[in-house]
């Protein structure tokens, strides 16, 4: 198995891509901390990862909140033992006019998609030094490597997650710690769904196929790491294209 006696802490785990990351990290041999804010959607996650051998402990967090998160990540490296992967996938989406927005949207996209990658980051960090070992993936976006109409708040935060990806890769280097970031294009989501009703989805990625590329960037060998990974829809524009 790819990620024997390997722990994982997912942020957004109750459903989407969250759940299929830690269900992919599972199958190949991961004990996974799960977290969200749906305890109900936590317990279908738990349930299929108790289903493929794995240990889990679902715990429930507000991640833009320092407290909550303190306490969340004490948990799970109660729980774990120690917390080799990290991912950072919770996310909130408002996609509507600059001038639409109002201040309670931006800021909630701003908490959920940067500060929380920020809190749970910070809060995991201080025993992955001192280990010498450890590994983060933040789920970013394609909007987070170019602009999109009517996602002003949204292509900030995902932009912010680029850069803080980008500058944790180089002052977490010398204490042999990787930071990756995927960048997907249009996944089916319910997130997706929400933020863009209307929209045909019929073509785009599914989650699962976030999962493998996280699959793959936790399995790498020591000697290699990437920087972004961009995935888009088979059938869309190549980027800059």
């Amino acid at each position: 198995m790819l990620l024997e006696g390997k722990t994982a802490l997912i942020t957004g785990a109750g459903r989407g891509i969250g759940r299929a990351i830690a269900l992919a990290f599972a199958e190949q041999g991961c004990d996974i901390a799960a977290v969200a804010r749906t305890a109900s959607e936590l317990d279908e996650t738990a349930a299929q990862v108790r289903g493929l051998g794995r240990r889990i402990i679902s715990l429930t967090c507000d991640i833009s909140e320092p407290d909550h998160v303190a306490g969340m990540a004490r948990a799970a490296a109660k729980f774990l033992g120690k917390i080799d992967l990290l991912v950072n996938n919770a996310g909130y989406a408002c996609f509507k006019p600059f001038m639409e927005l109002t201040l309670e949207e931006w800021r909630r996209t701003l908490d959920v998609n940067l500060t929380g990658a920020f809190l749970v980051t910070r809060a995991v960090l201080p025993d992955m030094i001192a280990r010498r070992a450890g590994h983060i993936i933040n789920i970013s976006s394609v909007s987070g490597l170019r602009p999109i109409m009517n996602q002003s708040v949204y292509c900030a935060s995902k932009h912010g997650i680029n850069g803080l990806t980008a500058t944790l890769a180089m002052e977490l280097k010398p204490h042999n710690i990787r930071v990756n970031a995927i960048c997907p294009g249009g996944v089916s989501t319910r997130l997706s769904e929400e933020a863009m009703p209307g929209r045909d989805k019929s073509d785009w990625m599914t989650p699962e196929d976030v999962a493998h590329t996280a699959l793959y960037l936790a399995s790498m060998s020591a000697r290699a790491t990437t920087d972004i990974i961009y995935l888009r829809r088979f059938g869309s524009v190549p980027l800059g294209g």
